[in-house]
């Protein structure tokens, strides 16, 4: 059997898996009956701003190591800075603050 060469982790990547891991362990979602409707929005805006994160961590790396055209970099910038103004909206309307979609991740801090 050959061996497949494994890409060194990105940036990120072990925050990642210890989330997964945090999840699999059956990590407590904090939800309250009377606030199920913010509770779910800030737990999914949490997990999209999360992604958000991660996705800029890897353009940055992409940036670094020349892999994108000046144009591609003007077009992931763009989208990366609509998709952070989204999330924000999105949590405004449900009335919460960007330190309110701080996920955490136990040993490993806060994502935000």
């Amino acid at each position: 059997m050959t061996d497949i060469p494994h890409p060194a982790p990105a940036p990120g990547d072990d925050l990642l898996e210890a989330a997964v891991e945090r999840i699999q362990a059956g990590a407590a979602l904090e939800l309250d009956p009377d606030t199920v409707a913010e509770d779910l929005a800030r737990i999914v805006l949490g997990l999209m701003e999360f992604l958000r994160q991660l996705m800029e961590l890897q353009a940055i790396r992409r940036m670094e190591a020349g892999t994108l055209t000046p144009q591609e970099e003007e077009r992931l910038g763009l989208t990366l800075m609509r998709a952070e103004e989204a999330i924000a909206a999105q949590a405004r309307a449900f009335g919460l603050t960007p330190d309110q979609l701080s996920l955490d991740l136990g040993p490993l801090g806060r994502t935000i």
